[in-house]
């Protein structure tokens, strides 16, 4: 099923439909935008048509320049099969020869009054967003101090409880139960709730709870981006943990590496507190302040100290 078709495009812009009404269903497969400037020469060999086509004033004004035929054959190899729709920018007068060419090919023709750089970066931005990879991850997404944090965990772990206790702190849900993630791009991951249980939380024992209506707008947000990925897991004491914090564990979502951490969950642990603190440590450790490695090399001062002492 396509995920954006050339109607969409028209709604979203508040666009005018000029001619082709036929192809406006017609899937749009890239986010990359095409200027048709050496097709208008008439040089075709790697025309890329499947790409949604716009054109502004210097492709319009150079079309005037050729003869009546030139621009019928133009027209017509611009307008094929696979081509999503042709935009005017400007507000531009559009040729005959492309409405001609567009009606019997059903290629949507489509004006904007807006300008043609001005409107390409808004339709990247769009197309990009809405054909980014996307997956789904079981888990709660939470935004802490401006921190996106994907809370996982087997189930009955404790991580909707988490989440609870972290909204009652201030903080903000995004998502519950199940993640909506896309990659916006190679390090970029949004995250976001199914429309369905969005602003829900599912706590056992008590059942499903509207967060926005007990806490208030403030507590909720549609999307995030994720930075931060807690995974929860019942205490092994056969298990060695990390208690320095230098070795920085990463999970690959889709294509992109995250900070993961694992805590261990046991009674008397408050585990809203340590992703909390989790999230500042992070926070922290953009801004440069990376406390192990700070208590590291004290520590290698000290024996070092040590042992020019011994000398």
């Amino acid at each position: 099923m396509a995920k954006v078709r050339t109607k969409d495009i028209l709604e979203k812009f508040n666009l005018e439909l000029v001619s082709g009404e036929e192809g406006l269903h017609r899937p749009i497969t890239t986010s990359d935008i095409s200027r048709p400037g050496l097709e208008m020469a008439g040089y075709f060999n790697y025309y890329p048509a499947e790409r949604i086509q716009i054109l502004g004033m210097t492709e319009l004004s150079f079309l005037e320049l050729l003869s009546d035929k030139e621009r019928e054959i133009r027209m017509e190899e611009l307008c094929t099969d696979i081509t999503p729709g042709i935009i005017i920018s400007r507000g531009l007068d559009i040729p005959e020869e492309l409405i001609t060419a567009s009606e019997k090919h059903s290629v949507p023709v489509l004006r904007s009054p807006m300008k043609t750089t001005r409107f390409s970066s808004r339709l990247t931005n769009f197309l990009e967003s809405k054909l980014a990879p996307t997956t789904a991850v079981h888990g709660v997404l939470v935004d802490i101090y401006g921190i996106g944090v994907l809370i996982t965990g087997k189930s009955g772990v404790g991580k909707s409880e988490t989440a609870l206790e972290l909204v009652k702190r201030g903080h903000r849900l995004v998502a519950d139960d199940c993640v909506e993630i896309r990659q916006e791009d190679s390090d970029t991951l949004i995250g976001s709730s199914p429309e369905l249980i969005e602003h829900l939380l599912e706590i056992r024992g008590l059942g499903i709870i509207n967060v926005m209506t007990l806490f208030g707008a403030g507590a909720v947000r549609s999307y995030k981006r994720i930075t931060l990925c807690i995974n929860l897991e019942l205490w092994d004491q056969t298990k060695q943990y990390d208690r320095l914090g230098l070795e920085e564990e990463t999970m690959k979502i889709i294509d992109t590496d995250i900070t993961k951490l694992t805590i261990p969950v046991r009674p008397g642990r408050n585990l809203a507190v340590i992703i909390e603190v989790a999230a500042m440590n992070v926070r922290l450790k953009r801004m440069g302040v990376n406390a192990a490695e700070q208590f590291t090399n004290r520590l290698n001062d000290v024996i070092i100290d040590g042992e020019h002492e011994d000398l």
